[in-house]
């Protein structure tokens, strides 16, 4: 199979290579994949310092939001919204759904003869996920206007102090969010509130309600539902679609594979091509972490940059070439499939059965419709989420001949 690093997401200062764990004046950068899953699993020794959390002002809400809190109360938030993301779940309640969704929107985009696929992926995401979280009220066109609004932010670093802004940096970014999160909030989240209230339904701002979680609490999960749950799965979609077009045998063996292997193909790739590409924690406790025969001590204040890309092609957890694109590899006990790309620990995304299914379910009724690529994406990057964008990437879509077949639901 065609190899996958030739087209690899990167950030603008990451480069190939480097030490496995590297301590830096900002911190420490780690590309071990066992390191890395020491840090994640190091329980209470490790706060949330991605997603710009440390600068999340959570005096005024009642309930700490489950992206940023840690500890028994982030196991307690945990196993209770497991229910909503446990495979068996996803499959039984949300896939009808998402094979209705995926069905009209390729309908739409086959009316038309093609379609710009990171368009039609937001809104796909979108609707999917917003069933689940229960914000259903209005149009998914319009709630993914205001959620795209919400990422134009300026840009920041991480490692430097105040994130590297300066003062109009941080009053634009204000401007910018205030508007699209009001909107969010008045649009989308305060009548699934309303609604809610009356008469609860299988969803999670059910769930929150039913744990008195005040209007406040709730906005603040949904804008974590909205980025984890719909972008970022927006642009896993368009960046696999791509794979897929451009390399025939990958392709003819995603078509002819059946669930287990397509959902294969995708944890593979989402392994090469890892949405979020940084995860970041703050130590709080001193701890030790081990790479072979060498060990680090890890101290309080410390920020650690967990490089997933690199994690994710460490050839002691994937073995011999793997930046290839190989469906069927064989890791170790311990290592996940899909790498680091939906985190490992406490902190693990929960999410990680309906990105993988929804996925797969509005891409085999894409490749259905024999797309071609009309215009290659434009590779970006987006701080928020650490991790890439792809914009301007259109297909074409052939309605397939009487014989051809559609794909099975």
């Amino acid at each position: 199979m065609a190899r996958a690093s030739e087209r690899r997401a990167v950030a603008p200062d990451d480069a190939p290579g480097g030490p496995r764990v590297e301590r830096r004046p900002s911190g420490w950068r780690i590309r071990s994949y066992a390191a890395a899953r020491q840090v994640l699993q190091a329980r209470g020794a490790t706060t949330q310092a991605g997603f710009t959390a440390e600068f999340i002002p959570t005096g005024y809400l009642e309930h700490h939001p489950i992206l940023i809190s840690d500890g028994r109360l982030h196991d307690e938030q945990r196993r209770k919204v497991g229910r909503f993301f446990s495979p068996a779940v996803v499959a039984e309640r949300y896939r009808p759904h998402m094979v209705e969704c995926a069905d009209r929107l390729v309908a739409r985009a086959l009316a038309a003869g093609g379609a710009p696929v990171d368009e039609l992926a937001l809104l796909y995401s979108v609707e999917v996920t917003g069933r689940v979280v229960g914000l259903t009220h209005a149009p998914p066109e319009r709630m993914a206007r205001r959620l795209v609004a919400f990422f134009r932010q300026p840009p920041f670093d991480i490692e430097k102090p105040d994130l590297g802004r300066s003062r109009g940096q941080w009053a634009l970014a204000a401007w910018n969010g205030l508007g699209p999160v009001v909107g969010f909030y008045l649009a989308d989240v305060r009548p699934a509130i309303r609604t809610r209230r009356r008469r609860r339904a299988d969803d999670v701002v059910s769930h929150l309600l039913d744990e008195g979680y005040t209007d406040r609490d709730i906005l603040v999960e949904c804008l974590t539902y909205g980025t984890a749950g719909m972008v970022t799965t927006r642009e896993f979609i368009a960046m696999a679609l791509w794979h897929l077009l451009e390399n025939p045998g990958l392709r003819a063996e995603y078509q002819a594979g059946d669930e287990a292997a397509r959902f294969a193909i995708l944890e593979e790739l989402i392994r090469l091509e890892p949405v979020v590409g940084h995860l970041y924690r703050r130590v709080s406790e001193a701890f030790t972490i081990r790479d072979g025969d060498q060990e680090w001590q890890l101290s309080p204040g410390d920020l650690v940059d967990l490089r997933v890309r690199d994690t994710n092609t460490d050839a002691e957890a994937f073995g011999d070439d793997p930046m290839s694109l190989c469906p069927v590899r064989h890791t170790p006990r311990g290592v996940h499939a899909a790498g680091m790309s939906f985190g490992d620990g406490a902190h693990r995304c929960p999410g990680q059965p309906l990105a993988i299914m929804e996925t797969e379910v509005l891409l085999t009724r894409l490749l259905a419709q024999d797309p071609v690529v009309v215009r290659r994406p434009t590779l970006g990057w987006d701080d928020l989420v650490a991790g890439y964008t792809l914009r301007d990437f259109r297909i074409r879509l052939r309605r397939r001949s009487p014989g051809g077949g559609e794909p099975t639901p």
